[in-house]
């Protein structure tokens, strides 16, 4: 049977009407007599009793509309599945990151785009002082957000981006005429203060509390977005500690990004609420992991 026939013969044994049978598939009631006296012959067993009151099913018509409608049903299934798999075409995924962060994602973006194609990235901006709230809210389906993230409702996938840091000074400060800076430095400066809104594990893993050697790093003054970061420090209120893809890409007059020697690389992963997984966000975490970490 073609696939057509068979949804001929299993609308028909539901509803035992040749005309609501035609007029609920949008066909002629000639090709639903057709379609079923042709599988009668090609059987060489009779399918449905017809009198010229009512359309009853045979007993082989019982069996055969069981079987095919358990095959009808694994097809479904299958194609279900199928489509579950992939991120859907035409599936925009709402991607957040810091800064300019999505120009170094490009690999993984185009990536992205090749095995999904009809599927894309759209990039959104990530709040230092507030760096999960759009995930909680689904205002973005995924963050790029460094290491570590510990948090009990949202998942870590794969590192994305590795790469330093550097500590952004004033221009006229002492430090810039050196050139490099270290993290005991900071013990005689002030840090930016990002505030309550985002877990302090996380926050220190970019601005320490303490030194190597254990000395207090003073925080103030009070900062929220990374532009009100830079402007706390060409005023010379503070110095701060960023990735070194902020010296990438910002070169605002004042200011000077300088190396920090002794600080750890910092690592980027994409990281999505847990109750929000889509096989959209599987499908990047997969494609991010094949890739493998980008380094700036």
């Amino acid at each position: 049977m073609e696939l057509r026939d068979i949804e001929i013969f299993l609308t028909l044994a539901e509803e035992l009407h040749f005309s609501r049978t035609a007029q609920r598939l949008q066909v002629s009631q000639a090709r639903v007599s057709q379609a079923i006296s042709r599988q009668e012959r090609r059987l060489g067993v009779a399918l449905f009793d017809r009198t010229s009151r009512s359309v009853t099913l045979t007993p082989v018509g019982r069996r055969l509309r069981e079987d095919l409608q358990q095959a009808v049903d694994l097809l479904h299934a299958g194609l279900a599945r199928a489509q579950a798999a992939g991120p859907g075409v035409g599936h925009t995924l709402r991607l957040g990151v810091f800064g300019h962060a999505g120009h170094e994602l490009r690999p993984l973006v185009d990536a992205f785009r090749a095995r999904h194609p009809g599927s894309d990235i759209q990039f959104g901006e990530i709040i230092a002082h507030d760096a999960f709230s759009a995930l909680r809210t689904g205002e973005h389906d995924a963050h790029v957000l460094w290491l570590p993230v510990a948090e009990p409702d949202i998942t870590v996938g794969p590192t994305v981006l590795t790469g330093g840091r550097v500590l952004a000074v004033a221009a006229d400060h002492p430090l810039a005429e050196r050139g490099t800076a270290s993290l005991e430095d900071l013990a005689d400066e002030r840090v930016v203060d990002l505030g309550a809104e985002a877990p302090e594990y996380w926050v220190e893993a970019m601005v320490p509390t303490h030194t190597p050697l254990g000395r207090r790093i003073p925080r103030g003054p009070a900062a929220r977005t990374f532009h009100e970061v830079l402007s706390r420090v060409s005023t010379g209120q503070c110095v701060h500690p960023l990735g070194e893809i902020a010296a990438r890409y910002n070169r605002p007059p004042g200011i000077v990004f300088l190396p920090l020697r002794d600080a750890p690389a910092l690592a980027w992963a994409l990281t999505w609420r847990t109750t929000a997984d889509s096989p959209a966000v599987r499908a990047l975490a997969q494609t991010a992991a094949e890739l493998g970490p980008i380094s700036l």
